[in-house]
Parts: structure tokens; sequence; C-alpha cells
């Protein structure tokens, strides 16, 4: 909106060059970032005194470490600071026209939503459980679906006339069209490998990077600013993806696939940064509000949304790899206990108790030490997969 009326003020006042700057997206970027940062932290305390006269409160799980039962009556559902603070930046510094930061607000504010009645449900009813699974996943699913049939053909053409025809070519040739290969699967740290995925690949490869990862990042939102530090730090390298993807030269130089339009997303990516580091300063251990799923299904779907339109899925899966990592934790001792329990009549367990940072927990490290640790862990993973963009 603001590169609107700089524009329009440039039309009034030619001679007033400096407001060329507001073409800039890193400029924009970094405005996000401190717009975002600002309302969070102004807005912050009136948010979290807001929760709490609405006894908006965590209900801590039963079967969780003995160490959280202190944190039950911690408000939650912070996570709505983070969405306004992110949304209200994002609106303010990017380019209305670009349709793939569209995609990105709307896929967030979906799962955000999702998010904000499964929530709801916890504290009204004091259930930890909150909404039933398969209803979660049933509107994620219906999300992420919509998403990737627009995302196959937005990545794919330059603009949304061509979107439509080429969504309309796709019905009648009878589901059987062929995509560029900037809309296959790329393969980090080798020139110019991409695997043909076909829409129906590209349709499957994205549902489950959004809803993977959407789901990862509440699994690692357990402890006291455990999940939002990594989102900022994975958001922020996504968005020097982004940015080098939209640039025709830098991609080129970088043998990465030019995305025209997809460096807008930088914006979005500073902005969820700022409003992070704002939430980060209410959430650092002790916390004195929780994000609750209205905030990690919202950012976890954001960062893998991102990924899939710059095509680096794989990339995402190694700077998130701490996400990676709790989610499979959940998969192999669920499936594990099962297993054991159907064979042996009783369940086993491989980890002391999942997710993983439980399980360290569990395993004599203190609260504060689990977070910093998987907080490097993510930094030297940042760093493994900024590498790409050269090593190659």
């Amino acid at each position: 909106m603001l590169i609107w009326l700089a524009q329009w003020l440039q039309t009034l006042f030619p001679d007033h060059g400096y407001l060329r700057v507001f073409q800039y997206q890193t400029f924009r970027a970094v405005m996000a970032a401190m717009t975002a940062l600002l309302i969070g932290l102004l807005s912050g305390p009136w948010v979290i005194r807001t929760l709490a006269a609405l006894k908006v409160q965590q209900p801590v799980r039963t079967d969780g470490p003995s160490t959280h039962l202190e944190k039950h009556g911690t408000p939650t559902m912070g996570g709505a600071l983070i969405l306004l603070s992110l949304a209200a930046s994002t609106l303010l510094w990017f380019e209305w026209s670009n349709r793939f930061v569209w995609i990105v607000l709307l896929v967030t504010v979906g799962f955000g939503a999702v998010g904000w009645v499964d929530d709801w449900r916890k504290v009204v009813r004091q259930d930890p459980d909150g909404m039933p699974a398969r209803e979660k996943y049933f509107w994620q699913s219906l999300i992420g679906l919509v998403a990737a049939l627009y995302l196959v053909f937005c990545i794919s053409e330059n603009s949304n006339a061509r979107v439509l025809e080429l969504f309309f070519h796709w019905v009648e040739s009878g589901f059987d069209v062929s995509l560029p290969p900037k809309a296959g699967l790329m393969v980090p740290f080798f020139k110019e490998i991409s695997y043909p995925l076909g829409v129906w690949g590209f349709v499957v490869l994205t549902y489950l990077v959004i809803v993977g990862t959407s789901n990862a990042v509440n699994l690692t939102d357990g402890l006291d600013g455990l999940a939002i530090m990594p989102v900022v730090m994975v958001g922020t390298c996504l968005g020097v993806f982004a940015y080098v993807t939209g640039n025709a030269v830098f991609s080129r130089y970088l043998f990465l696939p030019h995305i025209p339009a997809a460096g807008e997303l930088i914006v979005f990516c500073a902005a969820m940064s700022g409003a992070g580091l704002a939430f980060l300063w209410f959430n650092a251990y002790p916390a004195e509000v929780f994000m609750g799923d209205v905030g990690a299904l919202a950012l976890g779907a954001a960062l893998g949304t991102i990924a899939v339109i710059i095509r680096q899925e794989i990339v995402l899966a190694i700077m998130g790899g701490v996400f990676v990592a709790e989610a499979i934790s959940v998969m192999v001792q669920v499936s594990y206990f099962k297993f054991t329990k159907k064979r042996f009549g009783k369940g086993r367990r491989i980890l002391l108790m999942a997710p993983l940072h439980h399980h360290f927990e569990e395993g004599g490290w203190e609260e504060t030490q689990v977070v910093v640790r998987f907080w490097i862990i993510t930094m030297l993973l940042c760093l493994v997969g900024l590498s790409t963009l050269k090593l190659r």
C-alpha cells in the first residue's frame, strides 16, 4: 500500500527522488521487519492482558513432563499477536498486485483460523486435545490442496490470466499437460538438476510440504521460545532465496529457477521475522504467553508455501531439520508403541517421551538448555541451506 502512495507522491513532486527508495524490495523488507517488530512490541502487553481477562489459559497435558505443570494458567493463543503484526506489516509494505504474497497470506490466515478453532475448544472445554484430528486434518488438507492447485499453474505462468488459461488447457487435455522445468523438484548442491513432477506430482508434493511443515512446527511448539526462533531463522533464509529467485541476473548466475515476482516474498519473510522476534520478547522463558495452534499451524504453513513457490522444498527440510526431527520422533514413537502393543500386549517406547524435546527434558536437560541448543542446531542447518546457493 505504501509503495502506491510513494508512486502517487512522486508524480506530484517529481523532484523528490528519494521516494524511489520505496521501489526497492530490500528497503521495504527492512521496513516490514521493523514495522512488524514495533507493532508486536507495542500491542503485546494489551494482547496478553486481553487473553488473561478472557481466561484464555493453556491447559497443560497431564502426560507431559511434571515440570510443565507450573505453566498451567499461562495465556495461550498468542499466535494471534504474530498474525496481527505479520499481516499489518505485510499489507503496508508489499506490492498489492503480487499474487505470490497474497496466496501465502491467505494460506497463513487459513491455517491460523484452523488453529484458532482448535485453541478455542481447548480453552472453552479445558480439553488439551482440542479439535479432533480428523476434523483438523480435513480443513488443513482442503486449504493445502486448493493452494497446491493454484500454485502449480501460478509458478508455471507469469500472469493470472495465463494461469486460468493453463488451468483450462489442463482440464481440456484430460488432466495431462507438461510443466516447465522450474516446476520440477529442485535438488540442492547440483547444477540444474530438476526432476519433473507433472501436475499431480506437484500437487501431492505441495500438499505434503504445506500440511507437513504446519504440523511439524506445531509439534515443535512445546517449550518457551523453542518454535518461534527457528521459524524466524528459517523464514529469513527463505527470504534470501526468494529475493534471488525473483531476480533474473542472480538466479541465472546461481543456477536457480527464475520465478518472476517471487522476490516480493522477501517482504513477507521479513515481516514474519519481525513479528516472530516481537513475540519472542514475551515468549522467552518464563513465557508470559504461549503461541498456541493459531500461531504454530499458520507459521508452518507459511514456511511450506514459500518453499514451494521458490522451489526449495528440500532446502526447507534441511534448514528446518529441527521441525523434521520433532515430527519424525512422534511418528516413530507412536508407530512403535502401537506395533509392540499389538504384538506383545504392552506398548513400548523408543524415546523417553515424544516429541523429541521432551525426550531430552526427561533425560536431564533443563528447558532452557533444550531450547538454546535446538536454536544452535537450526542456525547451523540454516547456514548449510544458504550454502546451497553457491555450492553446486
